[in-house]
């Protein structure tokens, strides 16, 4: 089955940007990202004024998906984490409800096993969140399929 683009709500997106913050917060990172697989963005915070977030959201998509090509050539479903060191900055990547794609960029003020800890949790909550979001956009998709099966002939006897 295809993935569909996401329709954010109000309620869901607040609840995503909340635990977005919350993980900038509790691993003292520069930034995080939230990105769907499509490279679109979602959500962002932290310090992100410097980082061009459309080309990051779609290279991070990208980077998943090559390594799920990766992945797979050696026999494994997926790799739903990826850490990326630099000599400034480092990257760490996690797969989120397989719909979704959370990005932690940090420095030493911190460190891979605080962000790898935080990550989990986080990816928790947000996976409840996305699971949420996906059975209400079902819910919008049966209403539009409902009206797709309204005709021109129906909308003009209900009003004559």
């Amino acid at each position: 089955m295809a993935q569909s683009s996401f329709v954010m709500f109000d309620e869901e997106y607040r609840e995503i940007s909340a635990v977005v913050d919350k993980l900038l917060r509790e691993t003292n990172a520069k930034c995080v990202y939230l990105v769907d697989k499509d490279g679109q963005l979602i959500s962002s915070t932290g310090d992100t004024h410097n980082i061009d977030a459309t080309s990051l959201a779609s290279l991070t998509a990208g980077n998943i998906a090559a390594t799920g090509g990766l992945a797979k050539l050696i026999g494994e479903k997926e790799f739903s984490i990826l850490f990326h060191e630099g000599e400034k900055d480092n990257l760490h990547i996690s797969v989120v409800g397989q719909r979704v794609i959370l990005v932690v960029i940090f420095d030493k003020r911190s460190s891979l096993g605080l962000v790898r800890l935080r990550v989990k949790k986080a990816s928790e909550e947000l996976g409840k969140s996305i699971q949420k979001l996906l059975a209400r956009m079902d819910e919008g998709s049966d209403k539009e399929s409902l009206l797709k099966e309204i005709t021109d002939d129906d909308i003009e006897r209900l009003f004559h």
